[in-house]
């Protein structure tokens, strides 16, 4: 296993130009560039493709063109679930997605981040010749449980859980975790009610 994709998955600083996740990258962007290019209706070579990218997939899963992501390895979705359109998930850390789940049209999960304060953020080293500049990079997991709605155009940041079952309304950003069975949304996205599950 290589260190740096260790100190990744452990949530702690890595350098994420390290060749494993350069060589990475280039070759699920590849597969990116294959499955954008399939017509609507070629299910079984989409599938195929998923299951080459993807950490793992389960039955009935729908990902619709353009789907972007980093990785594709760390991400693993359930069974039935829909991923509408445009939708960028950046899986430097694990993304899990439950069975039974909408993922709306340009919904973003985030699990990279970085420090705020510059000097943590761009730290400086001494070389011969100058100073190389170090861009400090950590990743925390995002799950989102089964039966989830999320809506057009939410971001979710990392580390973030949303609860089974609850919904997170179109345009949210999504900074802290949701318990089961909610309604959230807004900016910061905050509980708006309980949804009844009778």
């Amino acid at each position: 296993m290589n260190a740096e994709y260790e100190k990744c998955m452990a949530g702690k600083w890595y350098d994420c130009h390290d060749p494993f996740f350069l060589e990475l990258k280039a070759r699920t962007q590849h597969l990116l560039m294959q499955y954008n290019a399939l017509p609507y209706d070629a299910s079984e070579q989409k599938r195929i493709l998923l299951l080459d990218m993807l950490g793992s997939i389960g039955h009935n899963v729908s990902v619709g063109h353009s789907f972007t992501c980093d990785y594709g390895c760390n991400i693993h979705i359930g069974d039935n679930v829909t991923v509408n359109t445009g939708c960028t998930f950046v899986d430097c850390n694990r993304i899990d997605i439950g069975s039974n789940v909408l993922i709306a049209p340009n919904v973003q999960i985030y699990t990279a981040t970085h420090p705020v304060d510059l000097i943590e953020r761009l730290a400086p080293h001494p070389e011969a010749g100058g100073i190389r500049y170090e861009r400090r990079t950590y990743a925390l997991p995002v799950s989102i449980g089964d039966g989830c709605w999320i809506g057009g155009g939410a971001i979710i940041l990392p580390g973030v859980t949303i609860g089974p079952g609850s919904v997170i309304g179109a345009g949210s950003i999504v900074t802290k975790n949701i318990p089961a069975n909610v309604l959230a949304a807004g900016n910061p996205c905050r509980i708006l009610r309980q949804i009844n599950i009778k």
